[in-house]
């Protein structure tokens, strides 16, 4: 199973990193979509599915916060995980980026290993009964071969 991914900062430069990081985290990755800010995120959003995001805070146009919340009164988007990669560090805003349901906070600067075991973390949490259906199937097809 492969999972879609959108990347969502300001920075080309952190985009650049944390894709890098994303694609030798060991996840299958379907596509990889990277967006500058909220507003281009919603954009892509409106003609493609993922499965998780991971988004900075602070951002022009639309920061990560305002982001969220908009992902949270759509019925479709609001079960997408976000993990915030952020430099802010602040208790208050770890705490605010918790109430409004973001799943994981990383940050920066960061360990490539923190950002793998916080997707993969994220990833099973959220895809559990997912995954737990696909492996489900496909042991149901291996019962149907015939040798």
């Amino acid at each position: 199973m492969a999972f879609n991914i959108m990347v969502v900062d300001d920075s080309v430069t952190m985009r650049a990193v944390i894709k890098k990081t994303v694609s030798m985290s060991g996840v299958r990755i379907g596509e990889l979509f990277e967006a500058g800010n909220g507003v281009e995120a919603l954009k892509i959003l409106e003609d493609e599915w993922v499965d998780v995001i991971l988004s900075d805070i602070n951002m022009p146009e639309m920061d990560g916060l305002e982001f969220v919340r908009r992902l949270k009164e759509d019925e479709v988007l609001r079960s997408v995980p976000v993990v915030f990669v952020t430099t802010e560090s602040s208790r208050r805003r770890m705490d605010e980026a918790e109430s409004i349901g973001a799943a994981a906070y990383v940050t920066k600067p960061f360990m490539p290993e923190q950002i793998k075991d916080v997707l993969l973390d994220v990833l099973q949490k959220a895809y559990a009964s997912r995954m737990e259906t696909e492996l489900s199937d496909a042991a149901a097809d291996d019962d149907d071969l015939d040798f």
